[in-house]
């Protein structure tokens, strides 16, 4: 069975880190893009990070460009997303999800997805 399965949200005060690991089983992570996506409460969701292991590259929505990383832990078949010096606005369930090949800013192309990790960032 295809998952993927997100973990290491939770609670956080603005300025804090927290570090979301998405762990793929039954496919392998090699030549896909694994891209991170979030939906705060009442907006679109929007894509936050995203790196393709086809190519190497890595993208960052401008908003959290210099605060968060997305990193390849290829032997655990896992990609993470640090997020340093959070914000309130960083608030949302952020979702990871998998592609073949490149990475793309929309979701619909995006084959498989994970449940969700609730973020809160409290003041």
């Amino acid at each position: 069975e295809v998952q993927l399965v997100e973990s290491g949200g939770g609670l956080v005060q603005a300025g804090g880190s927290l570090r979301l690991s998405c762990a793929a089983s039954g496919f392998s992570l090699d030549y896909t893009a694994i891209g991170w996506f979030r939906q705060a409460p009442g907006k679109e969701r929007e894509g936050v990070s995203c790196i393709s292991r086809t190519d190497g590259r890595r993208y960052y929505e401008d908003s959290v460009k210099g605060r968060f990383t997305i990193s390849n832990e290829n032997a655990k078949n896992t990609v993470t997303l640090q997020m340093n010096s959070l914000k309130l606005e960083d608030t949302a369930v952020y979702y990871c999800a998998a592609r073949s090949g490149l990475c793309s800013e929309y979701g619909s192309v995006y084959r498989y997805w994970g449940q969700g990790t609730q973020v809160t960032v409290s003041s």
